[in-house]
């Protein structure tokens, strides 16, 4: 009776492992499949921002199945930005389906104040050079204010918002914003309310030759008199415009091609 018993004692916690133990198994596995995104060596951003925007970049990673990456540094090597972004790519591996995979990378150099945007396979496609440096424009302010989490923030969503349209497409265009498209639905709603309650009174039957005789009336004189012709001519002004960015993309030592935009802050 007390063997019979402890076999089933035997029993039952083996059951229970057996439940139990897989649950522990995949939570380190999830726990070992997690990748970092955010690479502060310039210490711009509290522990806190860090963890937030790591989030965020796994979010919207998982939605592009793309790998969203910050770096930040104040000592390059002697690199120039661009080489140090695509040693760094190369080294790390970095990518979301696999490794050299899909990557929008977002890199900060402090010491020459200086930002370079660009994306690899999937997001060299959706994130081209002109939307790379449309996203670059918007996040230019925060960092020359020295708000970094707000830029790095702006550039995981404008990132992942550009890559849901289709290439060669201006992602700023006002039919991609939803207050366009509920002013343009509360428009057409209005017209055709309108043409209902137009529609449903009387017609009107007075117009302008209700009342005027044509056979009495008519045009008493017409006279054109031409003056003269006056032609200015204006100097036509140069585009000295300089924002300081630009860049394009490249290909990284590791033989990656990858798009970009690079300026100053």
């Amino acid at each position: 009776m007390v063997r019979r018993e402890s076999c089933f004692k035997v029993i039952l916690i083996f059951f229970v492992l057996s439940l139990f133990l897989p649950l522990f198994l995949n939570s380190d596995v999830a726990a070992s499949d997690t990748k970092q995104n955010i690479y502060d060596f310039a210490s711009l951003l509290a522990d806190e921002e860090v963890a937030e925007l790591e989030d965020l970049a796994n979010k919207y990673g998982a939605k592009r199945e793309t790998s969203f990456i910050i770096l930040t540094t104040n000592d390059t090597g002697g690199k120039d930005i661009v080489d140090y972004m695509e040693d760094f790519y190369d080294e790390k591996a970095l990518g979301y389906d696999k490794p050299h995979g899909n990557t929008a990378i977002l890199t900060i150099d402090m010491k020459n104040r200086d930002v370079y945007l660009a994306g690899f396979y999937k997001a060299e496609e959706y994130l081209d050079d002109s939307r790379l440096d449309l996203i670059r424009e918007k996040i230019t302010p925060d960092l020359s204010d020295g708000n970094y989490y707000d830029a790095f923030h702006t550039f995981i969503e404008t990132s992942s918002k550009y890559m849901g349209i289709r290439p060669g497409v201006n992602p700023d265009n006002p039919l991609f914003n939803l207050w366009f498209q509920t002013l343009i639905s509360l428009g057409i709603a209005g017209i055709v309310v309108g043409l209902m309650l137009y529609s449903s009174g009387g017609k009107i039957t007075v117009n302008d030759r209700t009342y005027m005789d044509a056979g009495s009336s008519k045009v008493l004189d017409r006279r054109d008199a031409y003056l003269r012709t006056t032609v200015t001519k204006q100097r036509k002004p140069s585009n000295n415009n300089n924002n300081g960015g630009g860049g394009g993309g490249g290909v990284s030592r590791g033989g990656h091609s990858h798009s970009g935009s690079r300026g100053g802050f």
